[in-house]
């Protein structure tokens, strides 16, 4: 991923909080028609190895988890958002400024296994339904299920987990550009919500 210097993340921190804030990552692997792409939610987990891995599920039906031992990319995005020259005030003195588009991503690199264990894959729903419905007024747990419904959705799931061999990340929100533009851009993207 082209990252200019100053669109580098400060630490590996920033990268870790932007896929925990928005975990709906986007992988790519080659398949049998070529390049081939699936939405899964991935959370990060320390395993113990430098970088760590990711894990997430999906259906058995989803042909993806037959590439187990493949290497594949895995995209992470924040919302983005376009940026209009009109945003800046430098443009009342000068008008050699463009339009562009203010995001931030991490990039994954690694190789997809199968989480094999039941237990494992138990506990990992068990953590991102908890995660998820923190918020909600009754929270649901994967508990509230019925054991013989909850084991038929389990037969019908995969584990998955990608071990990270490689993460960049890349932040761009107008650092490039003055102080003064900088207010401008946060003043024209408050005003619009």
């Amino acid at each position: 991923m082209y990252t200019p210097k100053h669109f580098q993340p400060v630490d590996r921190q920033s990268e870790l909080q932007l896929m925990a804030d928005f975990p709906l990552a986007t992988i790519v692997h080659g398949g049998t028609a070529g390049l081939e792409a699936n939405l899964i939610p991935l959370y990060s987990h320390d395993d113990g190895s430098e970088l760590g891995v990711l894990r997430g599920h999906v259906a058995r039906a989803n042909p993806l988890w037959q590439q187990a031992g493949a290497e594949v990319l895995v995209l992470f995005q924040s919302p983005s958002q376009y940026i209009s020259p009109g945003f800046y005030p430098s443009k009342a003195r000068d008008p050699r400024v463009v339009p562009t588009w203010n995001y931030s991503a991490v990039q994954i690199h690694g190789q997809l296994k199968l989480i094999e264990s039941d237990e494992v894959l138990l506990q990992l729903l068990t953590e991102v339904t908890a995660r998820h419905e923190r918020q909600q007024t009754m929270p649901w747990q994967v508990s509230d299920a019925p054991a013989p419904y909850l084991e038929k959705m389990l037969a019908a799931i995969v584990g998955i987990e990608i071990q990270i061999q490689r993460q960049s990340g890349k932040f761009k929100q107008s650092q490039n550009q003055s102080t003064e533009n900088q207010a401008g851009v946060r003043a024209a993207l408050a005003a619009s919500v």
